[in-house]
């Protein structure tokens, strides 16, 4: 018998996350000395984006891509059937995505993002609204492209950096509400969930939640659109936080979540652990909206752009999330980040959600404005310290208005992303360490200004430089504490 809650106690009283599985591959790391991990930040423009991962220590840049695969999805790959049209491993994704999310109709897209460019052509017209639990940066992009305009329509307290709320990711059912009074239902595209909410900590959304919204759209008449790109953290969630679903099954949980969606989209690179994406409905309707676009952008209906290896390996990764020993490892990895580095008095997002450890920016530098971009600011330090690469998840992130002016966000994140399966407690507690290290001496770290900036989502590619000289005085405290240690 299975502990439900995989909860392993110690003699000691010690809290820590166990990892429920063994490692047989192995890849080689390098720790680098601060004056080439500075170096390298300067060559890099400032942008995490833009660093070679022979100089990153530990890449917690982001869970895309990046998550461990099994020893059953590699093996998988081996019986891929390589053929352009009516491939079998094609139909045995078909299959899987068939169990895992109760849909019949399915599209491969190559990842997520393509996924959401065909969803936004299909769907959207000029002029309409897209109400949501939050955006996402490519999920802006791609319906505002398309002529729709975004609503988040967040609870008041989503954006509470310290919170006990359970589901910050939840949909304001009065807010929803007046979005159809306001706009009528004709003008309202759908209404996107997104599992879980990427850019405000990695927060879940409620099984209640997505009931009350489900009801709202029969009565309008709406499509619900749900972006299950992290829906098995979001299950788990649900299982952890909310009573109803404590003794639960978490293939019971997806089951239901995805039962109240017209049309469901993924990012394989999150929900399966391996590289692709697609889309699943039980609408023939909106199925053949989507066909020829899919064909167009990305490949024919049983390949969609991906390999087919990656195929096999899909479909083995989807019923791999339903597996609770899977799904919970990242979140109790990140809640042990989170809960240490908050004991610590360092400002990070609670409760702690999915995809990563979520750091404040604004409450960690207090004295770098908006205006110069603290949660850039603060990657770049983080690496030079460490060799840690995390994700700016603020104003960099966020766009300029038509008078060229920046758009702050709502909230300056640093992201350190824990990929399934990747990293280890030694590892986690460096990671620990030198964040409570960098907290201590944050009065050393400055701004950040634009040298290149591009015109669509600039944090990809964008290169920026220090105000000032604090890189060189971060590096000179650094060594005066730790001296050649690395």
């Amino acid at each position: 018998m299975t502990n439900q809650n995989n909860v392993i106690k110690f003699y000691s009283g010690e809290q820590i996350p166990v990892e429920l599985h063994k490692v047989r591959m192995v890849q080689k790391l390098f720790l680098k000395p601060i004056e080439e991990r500075k170096a390298a930040m300067e060559e890099a423009g400032f942008n995490t984006f833009l660093l070679s991962t022979k100089d990153v220590f530990l890449d917690m840049l982001t869970d895309s891509g990046t998550n461990a695969m099994s020893d059953n999805q590699i093996s998988s790959m081996l019986q891929a059937d390589d053929a352009y049209a009516g491939s079998q491993s094609f139909y045995r994704m078909e299959k899987a995505l068939r169990e895992v999310f109760g849909k019949h109709y399915v599209l491969p897209a190559h990842q997520g993002r393509a996924a959401e460019n065909i969803v936004s052509q299909a769907f959207i017209k000029k002029g309409e609204v897209i109400p949501m639990n939050y955006h996402f940066t490519t999920t802006k992009e791609h319906m505002e492209l398309n002529g729709g305009k975004v609503l988040e329509i967040y609870a008041d307290d989503a954006l509470q950096i310290k919170s006990d709320k359970p589901f910050k990711g939840n949909i304001d059912i009065d807010k929803l509400k007046d979005v159809f009074s306001t706009y009528g239902k004709e003008k309202v595209a759908f209404v996107r969930m997104e599992a879980s909410t990427n850019l405000i900590g990695g927060q879940p959304f409620s099984m209640q939640n997505m009931r009350d919204v489900k009801k709202i759209c029969e009565e309008n008449e709406t499509m619900m659109v749900l972006d299950a790109s992290l829906i098995g953290e979001n299950a788990w969630f649900i299982k952890q936080r909310e009573e109803e679903f404590k003794n639960a099954e978490i293939k019971d949980i997806l089951l239901e979540m995805c039962s109240y969606a017209d049309l469901v989209y993924f990012s394989s690179r999150k929900v399966s652990s391996t590289r692709g994406g697609g889309i699943v409905t039980n609408s023939k309707d909106l199925y053949m909206k989507m066909r020829d676009l899919l064909v167009l952008y990305e490949g024919f209906l049983t390949y969609g752009g991906m390999s087919v290896r990656e195929i096999e390996a899909m479909a083995v990764g989807l019923n791999e999330t339903c597996d609770e020993t899977v799904i919970s490892q990242s979140p109790s990895f990140i809640a042990y980040a989170v809960n240490e580095l908050d004991a610590a008095g360092v400002p990070v997002i609670t409760p702690p959600g999915a995809l990563g450890c979520h750091i404040d920016a604004m409450g960690f530098l207090p004295h770098v404005p908006q205006t110069d971009y603290p949660a850039g600011a603060l990657a770049t330090a983080l690496f030079i310290i460490s060799g840690i690469r995390g994700m700016e998840r603020g104003t960099i992130s966020s766009v300029r208005d038509e008078n060229g002016d920046d758009i702050p966000a709502d909230v300056e994140l640093l992201r350190l992303a824990f990929p399934r399966r990747v990293f280890t407690l030694s590892q986690t507690k460096f990671v620990i360490d030198r964040v409570k290290w960098l907290y201590e001496n944050r009065e050393l770290v400055g701004g950040l200004e634009w040298v290149e900036e591009p015109p669509l989502l600039r944090f990809f590619m964008g290169r920026l430089k220090a105000k000032g000289d604090w890189p060189e005085k971060l590096m000179a405290k650094f060594k005066e504490d730790f001296g050649e240690s690395l």
